[in-house]
């Protein structure tokens, strides 16, 4: 039996494999960096054999809060993805397979393989509804694409959509091909009114150093990019993308995430800036209903504990160009595990429900926009 990690996203050490097919990991931590929980691995020559993994650093991960009734997805081809529940004893995360095929891949949730991303792009310039913007390249010189589709008249709406500052959430690659497909599609009414109406910036990708690294939450320097946005040099990625929404200004910004704890898919919103108003928060409201009236995965409970007004951490995307274009500013979270309340016990939270998510989204943005 062999296992290996060292592919695009990959991530896991191999401490030892008994003749029983006993395999102890251990998570790398992020480059230069101390968070760890993303794992991407495969195992080659596990046909018939009953698998058992324990991930021996389990507990020193950047949210060992989110272990316990967890799960981890597997593949044989890596495509088709199915859940293994886990066990955590505080120290060590566990989980067995009986497995049928000579190939076993394994990942804290479903990967966005880098060729996808490469497709995805290409699929999108292809159209006749999208140009690119710029490439801005990252610390290793990978690109990060800017994507522009719609009207450009200069008085039209500006959305801006980003994802995969945290390259260990490919949820919000996923999302971010939904919302994609459906906008570049001349069949679709709701895309076509949109595209006339608003000029759409969207980044598939913030954050490509980590995301070929494997890590959870940082790029190439070992910064964590939803921290940097009151530092902007501090990032070429970030630093590159607020300049240019500082040139077209922003009218509404979606900031996609996927969160390791919480088994439903929430936003999170700048209710603690400075200059948050009535009508800002008006609006907040009203498009979470948007996107829950949408589609039934999405929650209108925020996750997370409000920030007290004048509170907000402004190195947070969210935070930062809500305050900076005085914008509907909101940071959109997927569950790594499963919806709770809509649970699906073969694939959990998979990648169909982050492709249709993304799709629904552009209703909400309509109502938004109207």
């Amino acid at each position: 039996m062999f296992i290996d990690a060292g592919f695009d996203g990959g991530n896991i050490d191999v401490v030892s494999i008994s003749q029983g097919a006993e395999i102890a990991l251990r998570i790398r931590k992020d480059t230069k960096s101390d968070h760890s929980q993303w794992f991407y691995f495969r195992v080659l020559g596990a046909k018939d054999q009953s698998c058992k993994f324990s991930i021996l650093n389990a507990g020193e991960a950047a949210y060992p809060e989110a272990w316990p009734d967890g799960s981890v997805v597997a593949s044989y081809d890596g495509a088709d993805w199915f859940r293994i529940a886990t066990q955590f004893d505080g120290t060590v995360l566990a989980f067995a397979h009986d497995c049928p095929s000579e190939t076993l891949y394994v990942a804290l949730s479903p990967p966005y393989p880098l060729a996808r991303h490469h497709d995805l792009i290409c699929r999108a310039l292809a159209s006749d509804h999208c140009d690119l913007v710029t490439c801005i390249p990252s610390v290793e010189n990978r690109s990060v694409e800017v994507l522009r589709i719609g009207s450009h008249g200069e008085t039209a709406p500006k959305v801006w959509i980003i994802a995969r500052q945290h390259p260990g959430e490919p949820m919000a690659e996923w999302f971010m091909e939904g919302l994609i497909d459906r906008l570049i599609d001349s069949s679709d009414q709701v895309s076509a009114d949109l595209r006339a109406k608003a000029t759409f910036y969207l980044v598939t990708n913030m954050n490509p150093d980590g995301s070929s690294a494997g890590n959870l939450r940082t790029n190439a320097a070992g910064v964590d990019l939803n921290r940097a946005w009151a530092t902007p040099n501090s990032s070429p990625e970030v630093g590159g993308v607020l300049n240019l929404m500082d040139t077209t200004g922003v009218d509404l910004f979606l900031d996609i995430h996927g969160d390791e704890e919480f088994r439903f898919a929430f936003a999170a919103g700048c209710e603690g800036n400075p200059n948050f108003t009535p009508q800002m928060a008006q609006a907040d409201a009203a498009f979470r209903q948007a996107m829950h009236a949408a589609n039934a995965d999405f929650s209108v409970r925020n996750g997370y504990p409000l920030d007290a007004p004048c509170a907000a951490n402004l190195s947070v995307a969210c935070n930062q160009v809500g305050e900076r274009f005085g914008c509907l500013s909101l940071t959109i979270e997927m569950p790594f595990k499963d919806n709770a309340d809509r649970p699906d016990p073969r694939a959990g939270w998979g990648t169909q429900h982050s492709v249709k998510l993304g799709h629904s989204t552009l209703d909400a943005i309509t109502q938004f926009l109207s």
